[in-house]
């Protein structure tokens, strides 16, 4: 468990706390590119802690600025777009994409305010779909991450746009640590539920382990029965992601007590070959709660969000009791201390992308089943899981019970 204030160094990722510094290291998913239009250029979000404003310039630019006016703290949302600049709409002083105060009409001539006011502004770039910001020191700014499913030109991109959670972030990213919850959380709620499970979760669970590699850290389990055997993969990749082999998500906080979950599904066609178009597909998820106040609990996501939820906004970790199937949870969160202080001592934190001008990252070879979910021509053949594991992976082996006797049919 952690004390109050562990847990609190951990959670609160508002402007200037030690763990929202440490985010502010890495680029995010803000926003959809195409829910920018014309005729609605302009949206509000909040991301961090922080309120903002996205918008699209008159050029195609995008810009993201501080929503409320240095001047009087007016709310830019409802201003003006001039070329690639926003208008206050209370006193028409106007901002670039850089924060800079390019007018102040009703100031003096020879004033020096506007050469040295600098307003909130953060870059943005467009990629896959999304748009994308980088919200810390600009001189510490790394490349934004080319992650492979984001890139690849044999297959299909589909975005999963979900409700925005009633939880702390780090309440999502532990249970990417977590490699058990998914026998009850998943395979035996749909078991008790009459629905069929095609995950293989619910198998004979014999071994489980965790292993730190440099992006995170990688997953391995052994299952018994028919479909017996041993794999990795699974990836938390630091600090806010989760990576299937055909699927990665991004837990982003919008502030300390809500996160939106970006879900990426990737597709791989089976003769290598590219799709017919690159823009990528939008399925928008409805409320994760019936007309009860209560959760579905007959998908993933519901079932994690009931997972998430039920903590409450911010989990208060110094409740809880650990044990040794918790080495993951217990992983993330002291990496999450020790980069912050990475941070703290002027130190790059890990998973910087800055050696690689195309940003380019492939995940792909650290899953033990990549030829299954990338049959193409251009499928990355797995690591051999001696290339993997070294003295840093730990096992567990499950004991007898219900877990490694498995889920019957």
């Amino acid at each position: 468990m952690l004390t109050k204030e562990e847990n609190e160094l951990i959670t609160r990722i508002g402007p200037g706390t030690p763990c929202g510094e440490l985010l502010r290291r890495y680029w995010h998913p803000v926003f959809i590119a195409h829910e920018l239009t014309p005729e609605k250029p302009k949206a509000r979000i909040k991301i961090l802690g922080e309120e903002l404003v996205i918008f699209r310039g008159e050029d195609g630019q995008y810009g993201l600025v501080g929503e409320h006016c240095s001047h009087r703290g007016t709310s830019l949302y409802y201003g003006f777009l001039e070329g690639n600049c926003i208008r206050c709409p209370y006193h028409g002083w106007l901002y670039d994409t850089q924060g800079h105060c390019v007018e102040q009409p009703f100031e003096p001539q020879q004033s020096l305010m506007k050469h040295t006011l600098r307003h909130t502004a953060y870059p943005v770039q467009e990629l896959a779909g999304l748009l994308w910001a980088y919200m810390g020191p600009p001189d510490k700014q790394p490349v934004l991450p080319h992650w492979d499913l984001l890139v690849r030109g044999d297959g299909t991109r589909e975005w999963e746009v979900h409700p925005t959670l009633n939880c702390n972030w780090v309440q999502c990213e532990e249970n990417t640590g977590d490699v058990t919850h998914t026998f009850f959380l998943h395979s035996y709620s749909f078991k008790r539920q009459g629905m069929e499970d095609q995950s293989g979760f619910g198998r004979p669970f014999y071994e489980f382990g965790f292993q730190p590699f440099e992006w995170g850290l990688v997953k391995s389990w052994t299952y018994g029965g028919q479909r017996a055997g041993s794999g990795w993969g699974n990836l938390l990749v630091f600090p806010n992601m989760l990576r299937l082999a055909n699927q990665m998500h991004w837990r982003v906080p919008v502030d300390d007590t809500h996160t939106r979950i970006f879900w990426l599904n990737f597709y791989a066609t089976k003769d290598g070959s590219g799709p017919e178009s690159d823009a990528p597909q939008f399925k928008y998820e409805g409320e994760w709660l019936d007309e009860k106040g209560e959760y579905s609990m007959t998908s993933f996501a519901s079932q994690d969000t009931m997972a998430w939820e039920t903590q409450g906004p911010i989990w208060d970790r110094s409740r809880e009791h650990l044990g040794a199937s918790d080495a993951g949870v217990v992983w993330f969160r002291e990496t999450v201390r020790d980069q912050i202080e990475r941070v703290q001592r002027g130190e790059e934190p890990m998973g910087m992308v800055k050696d690689r001008a195309d940003g380019y990252v492939d995940l792909t070879p650290w899953f033990s089943d990549a030829d299954r979910w990338f049959p193409g021509k251009d499928a990355v053949r797995p690591l051999p899981g001696k290339g993997i594991f070294n003295s840093r992976h730990t096992q567990v082996e499950v004991p007898e019970g219900t877990a490694r006797t498995g889920i019957q049919a």
